[in-house]
């Protein structure tokens, strides 16, 4: 459960603000939103679907730029 800790004399909106962030980084409103109604087995297959790509994706990115690293470096010697 995120916590957030309210300075003195910071603003409530403010605090909530850092509140709604922490808790859309966990993922805690995506599941919120998810439960809020029945999700079909085809929209259950559909959304993992989605993340497995987004996931794969970055994966491929970051792995493609962290190879692409030594070989620069081996270039310039």
């Amino acid at each position: 459960m995120p916590e957030v800790d309210i300075k003195k004399g910071e603003p409530i909106d403010r605090a909530l603000k850092r509140l709604k962030s922490k808790m859309e980084t966990e993922g805690i409103m995506d599941e919120m939103r998810r439960l809020r109604s029945f999700e079909t087995p085809a929209q259950k297959t559909k959304r993992k679907a989605r993340a497995n790509a987004k996931r794969n994706k970055n994966k491929f990115r970051f792995t493609l730029r962290t190879a692409a690293a030594p070989a620069a470096a081996a270039e310039e010697a």
